[in-house]
C-alpha cells in the first residue's frame, strides 16, 4: 500500500478537489478559532459535500466540549474526529463513545520522554498522529511547520495503532522522515501552503510526487 496522505487545514472548495487529485486519503477541517484555517460549521460542511467518496474528512478540534462536538456532528458529515488539545486518555474514550466516530489523537513530541505518552492513548485512540511539540508560547498546538528530531522514531516498532507523522513536512524534507521514522500516514498543512490558510495545489501534486519517491 503507498503512504497515505493526510492534507490538513482546507479553507476552500479548490482545495477538497486538489487534494483528491493529489491523492490524499485524508483531508482535514480545522475548528480552532486561533486558526488561520479556522472554519465556520456552514463552510466546513460546503467543504465536506464535496469530497468524494474514500476521501475521509477529519474534523480538528482542541479540547472540545460536549456541546461544541454535538453541535460539529450535527452540522458536518464527518468521518473521523482528531484531538489537537491536552485531552486525557479518558476524555478520548468519551469522545469515541459520543459521537461513534473514529478518534485521532494528537501527540507532541519534543524529546525522548514524550514517547512515552505514545503508550498512554494507543489503547483508547483509533490512530494517533505524531507531531512536533509545539514551544511553550506558541498559540497553536499545530500547523506551525515545526518539525522534530525523526531519529526519536528510528526503528520503534512496538506500537499496535495506526500513527500519522506530521511536523514541518514538505516536498524537500520527506523522503528523509519516510526513511528515519518508517511511517505509513504523513500529515501536513503549511507545507502545502502559498500563505497561512492558503492551499497550494501545485504544492500538493509536488508533495504527493515527492512521497511516491521515497516509497
Amino acid at each position: 500500500m503507498p503512504i497515505a496522505m493526510k492534507f490538513c487545514g482546507l479553507t476552500r472548495p479548490g482545495d477538497v478537489s486538489a487534494a483528491a487529485r493529489a491523492g490524499a486519503a485524508y483531508i482535514g477541517l480545522v475548528f480552532f478559532p486561533k486558526s488561520p484555517r479556522n472554519l465556520s460549521f456552514e463552510t466546513a460542511r460546503e467543504l465536506a459535500v464535496l469530497a468524494p467518496p474514500g476521501l475521509a474528512k477529519v474534523a480538528l478540534t482542541v479540547n472540545a466540549d460536549d456541546a461544541m462536538l454535538d453541535a460539529l456532528m450535527a452540522a458536518v458529515p464527518i468521518d473521523m474526529v482528531q484531538l489537537h488539545g491536552s485531552e486525557s486518555p479518558d476524555r478520548v474514550a468519551e469522545v469515541r463513545a459520543r459521537t461513534g466516530l473514529p478518534v485521532m489523537k494528537a501527540l507532541g513530541i519534543g524529546e525522548a520522554a514524550d514517547l512515552a505518552r505514545i503508550d498512554l492513548y494507543s489503547g483508547v485512540a483509533d490512530q494517533l498522529l505524531i507531531d512536533a511539540k509545539p514551544s511553550r508560547d506558541a498559540t497553536l498546538p499545530g500547523g506551525n511547520g515545526l518539525s522534530f528530531d525523526w531519529r526519536l522514531l528510528a526503528g520503534r516498532k512496538y506500537w499496535t495503532t495506526p500513527w500519522m507523522l506530521a511536523g514541518g513536512l514538505t516536498p524537500e524534507n520527506v523522503a528523509e522522515a519516510v526513511r528515519l521514522t518508517g511511517a505509513r500516514q504523513v500529515d501536513l498543512s503549511s507545507g502545502i501552503e502559498s500563505a497561512p490558510g492558503v492551499k497550494d495545489p501545485a504544492k500538493m501534486l509536488a508533495f504527493a510526487e515527492a512521497l511516491a519517491a521515497a516509497d
